[in-house]
């Protein structure tokens, strides 16, 4: 993979080497869930562990602000830890937060009422939701111009303004995070995180949207990619479940779909330690 990135890439987290990975898989807007996970991961998080949160944090449930506010909540918590950095608890890009992002950028779309449409389809209607925002007002914005719009989408993000820490965390979003060193060609046997999936033909830089929507290959991978040995994702849009294969983990349980939300303890090249559904 000579073609991966040699420095420190904003898009991704690189994780170190930690003592422990507590990976979280996609949550959905369930804060129930993730108060319970968060209380598991809580008695056996210390200094020196990674806590990764692998996208899909929102969407399809209707308690969106909630469960940033607990994320925001819990952060706070283990970041009054001692020794704890908060480059320690990293947030990844899934399906959800990108749709979230693209909407409120809406206007500058060539078919605004075919994007959104597509988006309503897909759940992003919950976070629309939370934030203010009716399906109706926006078609009826996308119909009336890019003013109008325009002046629809700035007031969602003024919404999300009005919500403590909601903007600066999803400012935050990673691509994908991995551990060892930036320079990812130096390292071996490492763990690399992310929301939905890769396509192995195309190096770490190159993947684009391929981290939260391709995630139809992943199930089949049987060798490493490049110098990662195990490959975590949080989401499977085929809706599978908890699978493990001889180089992909899944950590889907079907939260926010009736199922269970699932959390994973790894050590830095990817073991499986334990592994946690509430």
């Amino acid at each position: 993979m000579a073609d991966q990135q040699k420095t420190a890439d904003s898009r991704f987290a690189v994780l170190g080497r930690p003592r422990h990975v507590w990976a979280v898989g996609a949550i959905h807007a369930q804060p129930d869930h993730l108060d319970a996970m968060h209380r598991a991961i809580a008695q056996g998080f210390r200094p020196g562990d990674r806590l990764v949160y692998l996208g899909n944090m929102i969407g399809h449930g209707d308690r969106v602000a909630d469960t940033i506010d607990r994320l925001l909540d819990f952060r706070r918590a283990l970041l009054s830890l001692r020794g704890m950095l908060a480059t320690d608890i990293v947030y990844l890009r899934g399906a959800q937060e990108e749709m979230w992002q693209k909407l409120l950028q809406l206007h500058f779309a060539p078919d605004p009422r075919q994007v959104l449409d597509w988006m309503l389809r897909q759940g992003v209607g919950a976070t629309l939701a939370a934030y203010g925002g009716l399906p109706e007002s926006g078609m009826a914005a996308a119909r009336g111009g890019t003013m109008m719009l325009g002046r629809w989408t700035r007031e969602l993000r003024q919404a999300v303004l009005a919500r403590p820490g909601h903007e600066a965390l999803f400012n935050a979003l990673r691509r994908a995070a991995y551990t060892g060193d930036a320079d990812v060609e130096t390292r071996e046997g490492g763990l690399l995180l992310v929301s939905a999936g890769i396509d192995p033909a195309r190096p770490l830089g190159q993947q684009g949207d391929a981290f939260w929507w391709g995630g139809s290959g992943f199930a089949r991978l049987a060798e490493p990619y490049g110098v990662f040995r195990r490959l975590v994702r949080g989401f499977d849009p085929a809706r599978q479940g908890v699978a493990s294969g001889p180089v992909g983990l899944t950590l889907d349980g079907g939260c926010g779909f009736g199922g269970h939300l699932v959390c994973a303890r790894l050590d830095s090249s990817g073991e499986l330690l334990d592994l946690f559904q509430v």
